[in-house]
């Protein structure tokens, strides 16, 4: 069972923080899976557990949101969140060169770079969260203000 014990470099930084967390492991046997699948697998409430989404602005800067895996991107909401006339998600084949991560295990820590990152304030409502571990069958459970000092993030209402 090394699985359960597996880290990640998401868990490691954390550890290297000193934040509290607790790491999640569910079965992904067909790859990615969607978010309310992975809530139902690590038995939490859809509102607790979010996915992160990166994007870019009309600037072409990058910018990353995380919303709750029930919910979408609030495009509107995240351009006027981030300043810009307006965002749109980057294409799937981007998501590894930009981050370092893959679609359906793309963590708002410890990404390559560290981009603009916005909560959605819904987070604020939960004792913890849920977000990737940065991999696919893994996740981090961990306060929301403890996301947000370390991602360097801003709570806004994104989602819809």
């Amino acid at each position: 069972m090394a699985k359960a014990e597996e880290k990640t470099n998401v868990m490691r930084l954390l550890d290297q923080k000193k934040v509290k967390y607790t790491g999640h492991h569910y079965e992904a046997p067909n790859g990615a899976v969607d978010g309310v699948s992975v809530a139902a697998a690590v038995g939490k409430d859809v509102s607790q557990v979010f996915k992160t989404l990166v994007t870019r602005g009309a600037s072409k800067k990058n910018y990353v949101f995380v919303v709750p895996v029930a919910m979408e991107l609030d495009l509107k909401a995240a351009a006027k969140a981030a300043g810009e006339k307006s965002i749109e998600m980057i294409r799937q084949a981007e998501l590894l060169p930009l981050t370092g991560y893959v679609h359906g295990g793309c963590s708002p820590l410890g990404m390559k770079k560290q981009f603009p990152t916005f909560i959605d304030a819904s987070a604020q409502e939960q004792e913890t969260m849920m977000v990737s571990a940065g991999k696919i069958g893994a996740q981090v459970e961990l306060k929301p203000d403890d996301l947000a000092n370390l991602a360097r993030a801003r709570f806004a209402p994104i989602a819809k």
